[in-house]
Parts: structure tokens; C-alpha cells; sequence
């Protein structure tokens, strides 16, 4: 904890001026919902691209992944391979029905496809997944920024908040692409300063922070076995696969960007774009969380400290030998995330830290700003227009959408407030966006290359899905006399066994059921988009 020199303040102060006054000057151009949430489809490809990339790369990218490599290995990374397979799907089937139909929301279709109970169930989970991911990364904005100023994990989230909601609201779409333009960037330079300053401080540099993770095995991928009880390299290859393919095929905050492009083929571009930065720029944070490891070996004392702290936050009362008694038990995964930030306080000199607090800011505020946007926009078309009032007027709709955005940020701070004292921001953030979006991806796929799947059949599929998933969420509660009952995978696997129970279930059901193929309602007031 340290007082930031004042010319680091006046680093962080522009920033969050600069983005503020993003979305006052493009409010000027939000006068219609169309143009709140589209942008009015004018904007390039490479735009999108980066806008999608700065989605991904979010705090839980920034500090979550270096923790998870200094807790453990490699492991994770293997969900960035993962990636350009669901990309290809994405473009090459996904893309084109979301231009074709013109429906801003991701999930209108499957009311057109089986009914309001399935449109009603997707935005159900798609707004928890949201509340999830917010959630999160306020959590991981808050942790390190508290190391820096001292200030309450609480305040920082609420700070950053207000901030994000103000040029949120005000410009609407094309302020949240816009902003992640530069937030992109900058997040991403100010992870390359950080790596350059750990290997600059580290003796012996390169070789041997590569000497400590070879004998440490920090750069391993995982196990090959094909076991699914744990964290193999099997398990986050399907995991990633398939949240992958959630978020470019009907995440909202994908979906929405796709219709803020020119063309099918610019807003397959974005996509690509963004899988070639994100998967090296990914790999990037991986190495810098197997530098920090190295790093942290060599000036043990420093280690000590963190180990320290971490237990003095888990015994607030407790004596100092106790706490010193519980530093001493404490393994590298029990307190990875707080590593960078340390080094942050520690190690970064003066006039750069306030560059790094503006790179962490962004990785934050990108991915919120787009999924407040997105939020919003769902909970506009497919509940309030869809149950509550479906004749609203234009100005109706865009003073609702003000009010949505508002809302679900300060849901967001809220959910974040709630996680304070979380262990792994990864873990917490991937557990939960595999429960919420396994059912999701399941009765969708199912909706899109089933013909013949009927309303009937789909709930079916839904219901066994959704029992499935509960009991694999829930397996570890389990009481020890009736273990035999519990999931036997990894809770990783979640989001595939879901996804894959209500898609075969509903195939199943439907081979059963043996009759002709039915005809797919055309949506309505479709509009051919090039």
C-alpha cells in the first residue's frame, strides 16, 4: 500500500476523463434506440475487431491469468488454442443467420424456433452470465488498484463504476467500440512494460526464469490422460471450445457488434482480428505469470510478504504467529492473484505506474461497457417490448435504455462487491459462465442444425439439461454417505456436459418421435442485411 506520486494521478485522472468524454462526444449522435445499440451499422471491420479483442482481454485476462500461471502451469492457455476452431464456426454459419435475420438481440430466434419459454430461458442466463462476468472483473479491477492507493476494494468499484456508466449511457454503441479501440491498446502495452520490467530485474534474465519454470513444470499444458476428473489439457480444449463458440455465436455482446458493421464480410473479419491478437497477446500473460514466478523464487522475502498479507486478509484478528502459522501452509495457487499487484506497488518506478493503473482500468472498463450495452439491449427487446410493453415508442425505448445501462452496472458493482474474498478470479468467473451458458449453447445448437426438433422435444432436452447441470454444480455438496453420487468431472466440465446433454437429448427425443421435418418459422420483420 503506498500514496501514488502525483504525476501517476494525473496518468490515471486523463484517462478516465478521456473515456468519459468519449461517450459525450458520440451522445450527440444517440438519438434513436437503433442508433444506441447498432451504431447505424457504419462501423470498419478492424474496429470491431479490436472492440472484440478488448472484450476478451478483461481483467480477468490482466491479473487472473498471470495469478493462474504463478499458482500452477500453463494449463488454461489451452483455452486459447481452443478459440480458432469456434471462430471458424462462428464466421462460417453464425455471422451470416444474425446479418440475414436483423434482429439486434441474439435470441429472438428462438422464439421463432420453439417458442417464448426458449427466448425467455437464453436471455435468463445470458443477463446471469453478465451479472457473472461484471461481477469479476469489478472484483479484479478492485484487488490490484487497492494494492496501489490503499483505498477500499469497495470504493474502487464504485469509482470506476460511475465512470463507466457515464460514457456508457451517453454514447451509447459506438462509444463502448470506440473506447475499446483504445483501451485495446493501451491494456496491451502496459502488459509488455510490466514484462520487460520483471525480466529486467530478474538475474540471469531469460534463461533462467526459463530454468526455474522447467524445473517447476510452470510451462506444462496440463496432462494428455484421457481424464476428465481433472484439469487435463482434454478438458480445457472442450471447455474453451465450447464457451468460445457461446461467445462468438450468441454471446450478446458478440452478436450486437455484428450488426454495427457494413457487411457479413467485415464482420467476419472483426472476428479474426481478434482471434490473432488474442491468442498470442493471451500466451503473453502466461509467460509474464511464469516470469513473476521466477522472479519471486529468487527474492524470497518478497514472497514472505505476500504470503503475509494473504493470511493476515483471511485472520483480521488472529495473533501473529498465527498468522505467520497459516503464511507458512499457504501454496502459490492460494495467492497468485495478488502477486502483480505487489509488484506493481514494489517494482514499477514512478511516472509508470499510473499508465499500468490506466492499462488494468481498461482491461476492466471495455469488457463492462459491452456487457452493460448488451445487457440493456436485451432486457429492452426481449422482455420489455416482448411481455410488458411491445408498442413502445423510439424515444420510449432509447430513455429505457439509458435506465437498463444504469442499472445492470450497478448490478455489476454490487455482484463484485459480493465476491470480495474470492481466491482465483479465473476459477470463480469460469465456473460460473459454464453454468449459466451451458443450457444456453445447448438449446440453441439444437435450434440451429436440428430441422425437425419441435417445441416439445426442445423443452424436454431443456429440462434434463438443466437437472444435469445442477447436480454437476452442486455434486461437491454432496454428504459424504452418498458420494457415489457425485459428478465425477471436472467442474470445467460443466459447460460441455450441458451443453451436450440438452443437444443430444433433443436429437434423441426427436429421432423418437420419427415425423417429418417442420418448417422453421421465418422471423419477423426480417431484415436482409449484405
Amino acid at each position: 500500500m503506498k500514496n501514488l506520486p502525483v504525476i501517476d494521478l494525473l496518468v490515471i485522472a486523463a484517462y478516465l476523463v478521456g473515456m468519459v468524454a468519449v461517450g459525450v462526444y458520440f451522445s450527440r449522435n444517440n438519438k434513436s434506440a437503433d442508433q444506441f445499440t447498432k451504431a447505424s451499422g457504419k462501423i470498419p471491420g478492424w474496429a470491431i475487431g479490436l472492440s472484440i479483442y478488448a472484450t476478451f482481454l478483461s481483467s480477468n485476462t490482466f491479473l487472473g491469468v498471470p495469478g493462474k500461471a504463478f499458482g500452477s502451469n500453463w494449463n488454461s492457455f489451452v483455452f486459447s488454442l481452443a478459440m480458432p476452431l469456434s471462430a471458424w464456426v462462428a464466421a462460417r454459419f453464425f455471422v451470416p443467420f444474425y446479418r440475414h435475420t436483423g434482429e439486434v438481440s441474439a435470441y429472438t430466434h428462438l422464439e421463432h424456433r420453439f417458442g417464448a419459454w426458449a427466448r425467455t430461458y437464453a436471455v435468463v442466463c445470458f443477463l446471469l452470465t453478465q451479472l457473472a462476468r461484471m461481477g469479476s472483473i469489478f472484483f479484479g479491477i478492485a484487488l490490484s488498484l487497492q494494492a496501489l492507493t490503499g483505498y477500499p476494494m469497495a470504493t474502487i468499484m464504485i469509482v470506476v463504476g460511475i465512470c463507466i456508466i457515464l460514457y456508457t449511457v451517453m454514447g451509447g454503441m459506438e462509444a463502448v467500440i470506440w473506447t475499446e479501440v483504445v483501451q485495446g491498446v493501451i491494456k496491451t502495452a502496459g502488459a509488455l512494460i510490466i514484462l520487460y520490467l520483471v525480466i529486467d530485474g530478474m538475474p540471469g534474465g531469460v534463461s533462467k526464469i526459463i530454468e526455474v519454470g522447467q524445473a517447476d513444470d510452470k510451462f506444462s499444458l496440463g496432462s494428455y490422460a484421457p481424464d476428465f476428473t481433472q484439469s487435463t489439457f482434454w478438458v480445457v480444449l472442450l471447455y474453451g471450445f465450447f464457451m468460445n463458440l457461446n461467445n462468438f455465436g450468441m454471446d450478446q455482446n458478440y452478436v450486437q457488434r455484428y450488426h454495427t458493421t457494413t457487411s457479413i464480410k467485415e464482420a467476419t473479419r472483426s472476428i479474426w482480428l481478434c482471434v490473432y491478437l488474442y491468442v498470442p497477446v493471451s500466451l503473453m500473460f502466461f509467460v509474464l505469470g511464469s516470469c513473476l514466478y521466477a522472479y519471486y523464487q529468487n527474492t524470497p522475502e518478497l514472497l514472505d510478504a505476500i504470503r503475509m498479507q494473504v493470511a493476515g486478509e483471511r485472520l483480521p484478528n488472529g495473533s501473529p504467529e498465527a498468522i505467520r502459522q497459516l503464511a507458512n501452509t499457504l501454496t502459490p495457487a492460494e495467492f497468485g492473484d495478488k502477486v502483480m499487484p505487489h509488484f506493481m506497488v514494489n517494482k514499477v518506478p514512478a511516472g509508470l505506474v499510473g499508465l499500468i493503473v490506466a492499462a488494468i482500468l481498461s482491461a476492466a472498463m471495455s469488457t463492462i461497457s459491452s456487457s452493460m450495452n448488451a445487457s440493456a439491449t436485451v432486457f429492452s427487446v426481449d422482455i420489455y417490448q416482448r411481455y410488458l410493453k411491445p408498442d413502445v415508442t423510439d424515444k420510449q425505448s432509447l430513455r429505457l435504455l439509458y435506465i437498463a445501462t444504469t442499472v445492470f452496472g450497478v448490478l455489476g458493482m454490487t455482484t463484485g462487491i459480493a465476491m470480495i474474498g474470492v481466491k482465483s478470479v479465473l476459477d470463480i468467473w469460469w465456473m460460473l459462465s459454464g453454468i449459466f451458458a451451458g443450457g444456453m449453447l445447448g438449446l440453441f445448437l439444437l435450434g440451429i442444425i436440428s430441422r425437425k426438433t419441435r417445441n416439445t422435444e426442445a423443452w424436454t432436452a431443456t429440462v434434463i439439461g438443466l437437472v444435469v447441470i445442477v447436480w454437476m454444480t452442486f455434486s461437491p455438496q454432496i454428504p459424504d454417505e452418498f458420494a457415489a453420487l457425485r459428478s465425477p468431472f471436472h467442474q470445467n466440465m460443466i459447460m460441455v456436459v450441458g451443453t451436450l446433454t440438452i443437444f443430444l437429448v433433443g436429437l434423441l427425443f426427436t429421432k423418437l418421435r420419427g415425423n417429418k421435418p417442420t418448417a422453421i418459422p421465418k422471423p419477423h420483420n426480417t431484415v436482409t442485411q449484405p
